[in-house]
């Protein structure tokens, strides 16, 4: 049986967060654009904690219907092995991720997109029109396969979809997540993230409060043979322990238990190719300290379709010109580097070592600047100067740097 070969300006892999906003800022450019997902549902399964700050709200301009919003919340803190408690006032929301993405979907359709749904792609081929590169045509199980599109714009997570299909990138390192839904749980409105290395190793637990006393209860680790053996046990030797476990509404069936793998080792060397751009976690961009990654997949999203507009319109959408795209990123994301040397410095401490760098810093980490920073770095030295030569500075600072110019939570 042979198809009709539908044509787009834009084919976006995915309708997850950056999916969904690469979509609608394609179509509202006035490109044509198409959005497949493998998943016969949008929005499920959920992978993450559902939550993102005001900071990111506004570097997005991105105004939140109710109906998405679980919780409003003031900021997180963070409480180390010894017990110690610092606070990240800075204010945000926990979501309903799946009415969120669903939300963000419906607007690009709103915008003029289509989405197919239970389209997974199988195979990608380079089009030339008199010897010049003018798109994808791609295909793979579905009715609505094969397309051709000017610009393929994969936002497939951490599958990474088209760095697979064209040995583009190799496979990135990645952390298991697992988290429940407990009931019950009692919050003041902050996100608890636990660095206890004894239940998750170079990793964390989190608990993240929702409405009607709910609550995502979670952690992450690079052992990802005792992900859920870590979290049970968390669960059992703490406050949480006789609270009931619950599956969230989006899951119909199977254990209460959801996540995933998150992509840790930075971004991809190329995330841009003739025609081609990742976005989100299929272009490796998670903050490598809490693995966080809405708003960046958002934010690439808005960037791949500025590209996309400025690419077709100039009639050029070879890699030359979308080499501008991997410059927008760079200019604004965390400075991964820093980020993750600091990361390796923090999970090298000893418990005691960590939790006396916990206890210099101010009970606010929020209003800790340069000098402030200054001060906490002589304090611990002051204490134990041989942490100068086990790279605690570099921990230290990276707490600071996940948070970067336009970056909180």
């Amino acid at each position: 049986m042979t198809h009709d070969i539908k044509a787009c300006d834009v084919l976006v892999i995915g309708a997850g967060p950056g999916g969904g906003n690469a979509a609608l800022h394609s179509a509202r450019a006035g490109l044509s654009t198409i959005i497949i997902e493998d998943h016969e549902e949008i929005g499920t399964p959920v992978h993450c904690g559902e939550c993102i700050s005001d900071v990111a709200c506004d570097n997005l301009d991105l105004e939140l219907p109710k109906n998405v919003i679980s919780k409003r919340v003031n900021g997180i803190r963070v409480i180390f092995p010894d017990g110690t408690e610092k606070k990240l006032t800075e204010k945000g929301y926990v979501l309903e991720k799946h009415l969120f993405e669903r939300w963000i979907c419906d607007e690009a359709v709103s915008e003029g997109a289509a989405i197919h749904l239970g389209h997974k792609l199988n195979s990608m081929e380079k089009i030339y029109k008199e010897g010049k590169f003018s798109g994808w045509r791609c295909d793979g199980k579905g009715d609505n396969f094969p397309i051709e599109a000017k610009i393929v714009i994969d936002a497939s997570g951490v599958a990474g979809i088209c760095s697979r299909l064209l040995s583009l990138n190799p496979r990135p390192k990645v952390i298991a997540g697992m988290q429940y839904e407990m009931l019950e749980v009692p919050t003041d409105d902050y996100l608890d993230f636990y660095i206890w290395p004894k239940y998750a190793e170079k990793g964390y637990v989190w608990m993240i409060p929702k409405c009607d006393g709910r609550a995502n209860v979670g952690l992450v680790t690079e052992d990802k043979s005792r992900t859920k053996k870590g979290l049970d046990e968390f669960i059992a030797n703490t406050h949480f322990k006789d609270l009931e476990q619950v599956a969230p509404p989006w899951k119909i069936k199977g254990n209460p238990a959801f996540g995933g793998t998150i992509p840790i080792s930075g971004p991809h060397e190329n995330t841009y190719a003739d025609g081609l751009m990742l976005v989100g976690d299929a272009a490796g961009f998670t903050s490598p300290l809490f693995e966080g990654g809405s708003h960046l997949a958002l934010k690439s999203a808005v960037f791949a379709a500025q590209i996309a507009s400025k690419s077709i319109s100039s009639g050029d959408i070879t890699s030359s010109s979308l080499a501008e795209y991997q410059s927008l990123w760079k200019n604004e994301f965390p400075p991964y580097s820093k980020i993750l040397s600091g990361k390796s410095a923090l999970f090298d401490l000893s418990d005691d070592d960590m939790s006396l760098m916990a206890r210099c810093f101010p009970d606010e980490m929020s209003n800790m600047g340069p000098h402030g920073k200054l001060a906490v770095c002589f304090k611990i030295l002051f204490l134990r100067p041989s942490l100068y030569a086990r790279k605690i500075i570099p921990a230290m600072l990276s707490f600071g740097y996940s948070r970067a110019k336009y970056y909180g939570w």
